[in-house]
């Protein structure tokens, strides 16, 4: 099966300075891609390339078998800003047909499109009677237009409420499911840390981790958090069998490296009735972006 994206060896200078620098990156069908980094880690440089937008030095840069920014490739790829803008005085409905015109589809379209995102109640309100989160739902409505093949995302979520944000990825999901690549860019790291199948961080136009979570984990090699929690009278006696557990009340909190975690767990258990619950911690991946920049110097 034909990749999606590829990027090799990719190189952009600005004014002497490199924004891109020697990254590669491939995204299947039906991957979800999240893009992290610090502002000016060359993530939306990165995203103006893959759409066409400016060009690139050195590298080559593959969107759905095309060049970016051809006609073959501009029609297999969407695109979602952080912040949106339509005409207020247009409702939902007309706004999106008015899309589905401009790309030779019947705007009888836009209801089905809107209710997928959504905002089928909203359809026929006025985008200036819109919240963020709602018009921000008319923009992945929008960037559903034609099935693309490949959806790139710049932060996503923005101005979405909590349940506004579940439903957005359960969407996502979905569209991946049906075999299209998602490409976003993101500072919610909560967010991304389970809803991905991988993870790419830039720092200072480098590619500084890529990979799933797991690969990650075992990259940063940090600590596993372990909370034990003793039964009534039995705190004192673990807790001076753990060197080094913090207690809390009844429960005790220690660290081991990732390879002592099963000889760890299994001196726990070993005190048999004596432990009420268990609860291993593996790094997140908040922590592990904070590593890897640390490790960076940013």
């Amino acid at each position: 099966m034909t990749s999606t994206l590829t990027i090799s060896a990719l190189t952009k200078t600005f004014a002497g300075e490199k924004a891109l620098d020697a990254v590669s990156l491939t995204v299947e069908p039906g991957m979800r891609v999240a893009l992290l980094g610090h502002n000016g880690a060359g993530k939306s440089t990165m995203m103006k390339i893959i759409l066409g937008l400016i060009p690139y030095d050195s590298g080559e840069v593959m969107v759905c078998g095309a060049a970016p920014g051809s006609a073959a490739a501009r029609g297999q790829v969407a695109y979602l800003p952080e912040n949106v803008a339509f005409h207020p005085a247009l409702t939902g409905q007309e706004q999106i047909a008015q899309y589905l015109s401009l790309r030779g589809e019947s705007p009888k379209l836009a209801l089905g499109l809107l209710d997928r995102v959504g905002l089928h109640q909203a359809a026929t309100r006025r985008i200036g009677t819109y919240s963020k989160g709602m018009r921000q739902r008319v923009g992945l409505a929008q960037a559903l237009i034609g099935k693309p093949r490949l959806l790139v995302l710049d932060e996503p979520t923005s101005g979405l409420d909590p349940v506004s944000r579940r439903d957005f990825y359960a969407l996502l999901d979905g569209l991946a499911a049906e075999g299209a690549s998602i490409l976003l860019s993101s500072h919610a790291l909560t967010e991304v840390e389970a809803r991905t199948d991988r993870i790419v961080i830039l720092s200072g136009g480098r590619m500084v981790a890529s990979g799933t979570l797991a690969d990650l984990r075992r990259m940063a090699a940090l600590p596993v958090a372990l909370h034990v929690t003793a039964r009534n009278g039995h705190a004192t006696e673990i807790e001076r069998a753990l060197p080094g557990a913090i207690r809390v009340g009844a429960e005790l909190r220690l660290t081991c490296p990732q390879d002592e975690k099963l000889a760890t767990l299994a001196r726990i258990t070993g005190f048999g009735d004596k432990i009420e619950d268990v609860e291993v911690v593996p790094p997140s991946l908040e922590d592990i972006y904070s590593h890897v920049s640390r490790r960076d110097g940013q």
